[in-house]
């Protein structure tokens, strides 16, 4: 394996033409891990709202000692057909964003973790699941430090999306990522990091996988500890400053809250959870183990589709009841180990669709009046509000917090169908325009409803991130949906 670090730069072009020839040569006689070819293939995304019919699927084991030639013959086999390239984990983007048409489809959804318990880092593979990753330091008494809320996604998936979790006073996960190896559409293979290879480490980091396929990275764990749970009522008005000074006190380890989404007061009223750190070791998760309230919260809250009562005892149960049963303490890893599938939509007629807008704390009251007007004029059922803090990002060049945010997360049950989507275009650009006007931004992994002009002021510097992408990737080998049709049309009238 080469790397190459701080020369990279002034080494492109070269490492085009080497790249090329490196990919023309690399060995076929290698065995080949599972792929599907066919124009008629169709894959999806969590939305179930993006059927793509791609011409290649490829989805490598975990960890074959011939991965790197493999993906390099991979890259040249697309990009001498003219095929773009795009990689996926879970896939639980909801607009395309993993997905390219036509294209050869890489899934990378199973891997490695190797811990280092002196440095305090763990070594994994871009596909492992942090199901994985959080039972592979579990034992050893660690737990990463950020994670999203669920554990059912892949680590190359979160450092191209940058995610974010309940893990206060932190910022984005790309934020606990110490370096990542990724190879570029060339098959150049590069370390990256805040030191070497700097920028393009930035631009990996929330960068979709537009700048090429991430293989290997060197992420911050911590100590697993038991943790208290403290429960905060309040109106919703009050919540982004109370937010912000209780994810600063010394011991509060996890945050979140939750806003009332029945039509009677609705979002004027908020719940503030905060756990706090606990002295003693924690015990090790159990071989399976599962929260025994996972079948009611799910009864519960799939009830609220089409009944305001439904959503009235939701609220009732998470803010009365729900404080009385959670008063023992829990642990790290188990806050961060539930699974999606526990609140998932199973029926085929209709789909969970999410939205997230980032705020600065004393902006978000304004933020969620906004949404008291523009929400119930849509069709879809809002189920959900989650708040967490995200940490300002000064790495990412294509950040969504640039400075401390409340992260407003919801979740909208639709009908699945291409006219409910498009009835939802007007609502999502409304709570865009809101969140903008507060000082705020929206996340883009999700749905492609928002407007070019919103897109330019949720993320100043787009234009660098595309500069970039023409000089990493000047054939445009790595694109997908949202590079169709947001980036290239940019391109072609610069």
């Amino acid at each position: 394996m080469v790397f190459r670090g701080r020369d990279y730069m002034q080494n492109l072009s070269r490492r085009s033409a080497l790249g090329v020839t490196a990919a023309a040569l690399a060995s076929h006689g290698c065995s080949k891990p599972a792929a599907e070819s066919g124009i008629g293939l169709a894959l999806n995304d969590a939305s179930g709202l993006s059927p793509t019919r791609v011409k290649r699927h490829w989805r490598p084991g975990g960890r074959e000692r011939s991965l790197e030639d493999l993906l390099r013959r991979e890259l040249g086999d697309a990009r001498a057909a003219g095929r773009p390239v795009c990689v996926g984990g879970a896939r639980h983007s909801m607009g395309g964003q993993s997905l390219a048409a036509g294209g050869t489809a890489i899934t990378l959804d199973r891997g490695w973790c190797d811990p280092d318990t002196q440095a305090q880092t763990y070594r994994a593979s871009a596909g492992v699941r942090w199901n994985q990753v959080i039972r592979t330091l579990d034992p050893i008494g660690f737990a990463p430090k950020v994670t999203q809320a669920n554990s059912d996604f892949t680590l190359g998936g979160a450092f191209s999306v940058n995610v974010h979790g309940w893990a206060v006073p932190q910022g984005p996960m790309g934020s606990t990522v110490r370096a990542i190896t990724m190879m570029l559409a060339d098959g150049e293979i590069v370390r990256c990091s805040r030191e070497e290879a700097a920028d393009l480490f930035r631009l990996a980091m929330g960068g979709y996988g537009l700048l090429g396929v991430i293989m290997e990275l060197e992420v911050e764990m911590v100590r697993n500890v038991r943790l208290a749970p403290r429960f905060s009522r309040m109106t919703a008005d009050r919540f982004g400053p109370a937010f912000h000074k209780a994810v600063r006190e010394a011991r509060t380890r996890m945050a979140y809250g939750r806003v009332s989404v029945g039509r009677e007061g609705f979002l004027e009223e908020a719940q503030m959870v905060t756990y706090q750190e606990l002295p003693g070791d924690p015990a090790p998760l159990a071989e399976g183990e599962r929260d025994p309230l996972d079948g009611i919260t799910r009864s519960i809250y799939r009830a609220q589709i089409g009944s305001d009562a439904a959503k009235a005892f939701r609220w009732y149960a998470e803010t009365e009841v729900g404080p009385g049963l959670q008063k023992g303490p829990t642990t790290r890893s188990r806050l961060i180990s539930t699974p999606v599938e526990v609140l998932a939509e199973r029926d085929p007629r209709r789909t969970d669709i999410l939205h997230e807008y980032f705020l600065p704390p004393d902006r978000l009251s304004g933020f969620l009046e906004a949404c008291r007007t523009v929400i119930p004029k849509a069709e879809g059922e809002l189920l959900n509000i989650t708040l967490r803090y995200v940490g300002a990002d000064p790495d990412s060049v294509m950040a969504f917090a640039p400075g401390d945010r409340v992260a407003a997360v919801m979740s909208f049950s639709q009908r699945k169908t291409q006219e409910a989507d498009a009835g939802f275009k007007g609502m999502t650009q409304g709570l865009i325009d809101a969140a903008l006007a507060h000082g705020g931004s929206f996340y883009l992994p999700y749905r492609l409803h928002a407007r070019a002009d919103q897109l330019d002021r949720a993320y100043p510097r787009l234009d660098e991130f595309l500069a970039a992408k023409r000089r990493f990737d000047p054939g445009g080998l790595f694109r997908n949906t949202m590079w169709d049709r947001y980036f290239a049309p940019r391109l072609a009238a610069a």
